[in-house]
Order: structure tokens, then C-alpha cells, then sequence
């Protein structure tokens, strides 16, 4: 495998990587967003009940924001320790 091979797979993996990120960005601003209005939808139907919806946004909003944590794990996995490499190796047989 010669090294043009190897420097195509790393940048393929980081333009991948690069749209995987954006997208998970996207998605935690999306519900975020999403969350806040439904929370504000809530306390103008029933203003007694802002102290519990409040703890249920937060609670739901750190949940939401856990899955871009593990998107930014698993993508430096890719960064880091591409396992196209191998694969490409295995494949090519040498």
C-alpha cells in the first residue's frame, strides 16, 4: 500500500468524520431548541408547574447532550485509530 493510499483513506475518514461532527451538532441544537420551546409551551399553559418542568428540561436536555459526546468518542476512534487502514491492508493483501 503506498502512502498516496493511505493519506486518501485518512482524509476521506476526515472529511467523514468532519460531516458525522456537524451533524451531531446540528441534531443537539435542533433538540435543544426543540426542548426549550416546549418548556416555554408549558409554563404558558400551566405557570404552577414551572419548578417540575424545569427540572424535567434540564433533565432531558442533559440526556440529549450526551449522544454528541459519544458521536465526538467514537469519531476520534476514527481520527486516531483508523481501522480503514487494516481494512484496506487485509484487502489489498499486503
Amino acid at each position: 500500500m503506498s502512502p498516496a493510499d493511505i493519506a486518501f483513506i485518512y482524509s476521506l475518514t476526515a472529511l467523514g468524520v468532519g460531516v458525522i461532527l456537524a451533524a451531531a451538532g446540528l441534531g443537539s441544537a435542533l433538540g435543544w431548541g426543540l426542548i426549550c420551546s416546549k418548556y416555554l409551551e408549558g409554563i404558558a399553559r400551566q405557570p404552577e408547574m414551572r419548578p417540575q418542568l424545569l427540572g424535567q428540561m434540564l433533565f432531558t436536555g442533559g440526556l440529549m447532550e450526551a449522544f454528541p459526546m459519544i458521536v465526538l468518542g467514537i469519531s476520534m476512534w476514527f481520527v486516531f485509530a483508523n481501522p480503514f487502514i487494516g481494512a484496506a491492508q487485509s484487502a489489498i493483501g499486503g
